[in-house]
């Protein structure tokens, strides 16, 4: 009987970040595939709500309250896991976020960049996700397997007007996720897989308000959005979830190194 590359069944994933609108598709998703779905978050009331969705549908998950900028909580996170599981098969990096004051205003230019936020907005989305790699990268070393997921964006490609700490970050991300991926082949052996994902554009808490306005309908940043994807629509949330499943799946074993495109073309768009 050939192998089912798609077996995910008793694997330990852990995602930071986990509560957020993406986070928690994939989670559920996840969990429906037989994974054992530890949720990493700030907000202890909508992560325990999932976790008690995922127990209704018959699946395995775990809430811990975390901040991915906090070494010493994401080691705490890591030990509390290891002691209830056992392993770490899987990472999924999709904290971050972004803040006013690292964007550009449609009528601002640079001269108006908060300093200070912009460096926030660095450290949330590439130090959030470097400190939750090294910390369960050892684990999965022990173990002589293990993959990593990192969230990119199409920020990271091409140099989007506004969006300038999180585009930086993004960027960042996509050049860590390369770097890991030699490092941990290298080093610790083709057990060890790192990869990316890049969105394309979901309406999630972040950006809801940037692209649409509050009857619905799409702002002017939404619909420049559409006219660029081929598609012609948003995303939903749930078509992450079979690339994300590819990437930690034994179906990808050889694949290290890589930024996945879920975008429905925008990328691949020129005119």
């Amino acid at each position: 009987m050939r192998p089912n590359l798609f077996d995910i069944t008793g694997h330990v994933v852990v995602i930071t970040g986990g509560t957020g609108v993406l986070g928690r598709a994939i989670a559920k998703y996840l969990a429906a595939e037989g994974a054992k779905v530890v949720i990493l978050g700030r907000k202890a009331e909508v992560g325990e709500a999932i976790v008690s969705d995922i127990h209704a549908a018959g699946g395995e998950a775990l809430f811990l309250t975390t901040d991915v900028l906090d070494v010493a909580r994401v080691q705490q996170n890591c030990d509390d896991i290891l002691a209830r599981y056992g392993r770490v098969d899987a990472l999924l990096n999709a904290a971050g976020g972004n803040m006013p004051g690292a964007t550009i205003s449609p009528t601002g230019t640079f001269f108006d960049l908060d300093p200070a936020q912009f460096r926030t907005v660095l450290d949330l989305n590439l130090t959030g996700t470097v400190i939750p790699t090294q910390v369960f990268l050892r684990p999965m070393v022990d173990a002589g397997h293990g993959a990593i997921v990192n969230f990119s964006s199409m920020a990271a490609f091409r140099p989007m007007t506004r969006v300038c700490g999180y585009a930086a970050a993004k960027a960042g991300i996509s050049n860590f996720t390369a770097y890991m991926a030699t490092e941990c082949a290298k080093k610790f052996g083709e057990g060890i897989r790192v990869n990316a994902i890049a969105p394309g554009f979901f309406l999630t808490e972040q950006n809801r308000t940037l692209l649409t306005n509050p009857d619905g309908s799409y702002t002017q940043r939404g619909l420049d959005v559409i006219r660029q994807t081929p598609f012609g629509r948003m995303g939903e949330p749930d078509e992450l979830c079979g690339t994300i499943h590819y990437l930690i799946a034994p179906a990808s074993r050889f694949v290290t190194g890589t930024v996945a495109v879920v975008d429905g073309g925008f990328n691949a768009f020129a005119m």
